[in-house]
């Protein structure tokens, strides 16, 4: 796995000067770190984690996005997913894999998996904020796998945006 971070300090768990340097100036969170860490230790286990890049990770109430390099998704829910149930056994969390620098389509599209998008609106508001307005299709008796305030939030956190999530059938 690549990451900010260099192979030896994750492996190690000895942050280097250079990294050690990383962490506090925020470039590095302590959750990223730990995310880090963990996804090194499965590598072994799963191949296909040695060729994806680790970028951060954001942490919102009770869920963990974890955002990697273009293409990287396929690599981290390979195994039939079990890569990710391995990460939220560890971490009690449940787990969101993003791409970086993706489109605000991509985006949500992966925030809000496995729910279906139908719409996604601007709305300016007379203030002069806007916020994104996602339409999601309602599927009978399924719940949402996590709760949409934390959702929101990761999207605040990455993107700055202001979400308003709305159902229709």
């Amino acid at each position: 796995m690549k990451a900010e971070l260099c192979q030896f300090c994750l492996k190690s768990g000895i942050l280097c000067p250079k990294c050690r340097e990383k962490v506090r100036k925020g470039e590095v969170t302590r959750t990223d770190l730990k995310v880090a860490r963990l996804l090194v230790s499965l590598e072994e286990k799963y191949p296909p984690l040695q060729d994806v890049y680790f970028h951060k990770s954001v942490e919102a109430g009770g869920v963990l996005a974890i955002i990697v390099g273009k293409g990287d998704i396929a690599r981290m829910l390979s195994y039939g997913g079990k890569i990710i149930k391995d990460l939220e056994r560890e971490t009690s969390k449940k787990i969101r894999v993003l791409e970086h620098n993706s489109d605000e389509r991509k985006f949500l599209e992966d925030l809000f998996a496995p729910m279906s998008i139908l719409t996604i609106n601007k709305i300016w508001l007379p203030d002069g904020t806007t916020e994104t307005r996602v339409v999601l299709k309602r599927r009978r008796r399924m719940r949402p796998p996590v709760k949409m305030k934390s959702l929101r939030s990761i999207a605040k956190k990455l993107y700055g945006m202001s979400l308003r999530v709305e159902f229709a059938d």
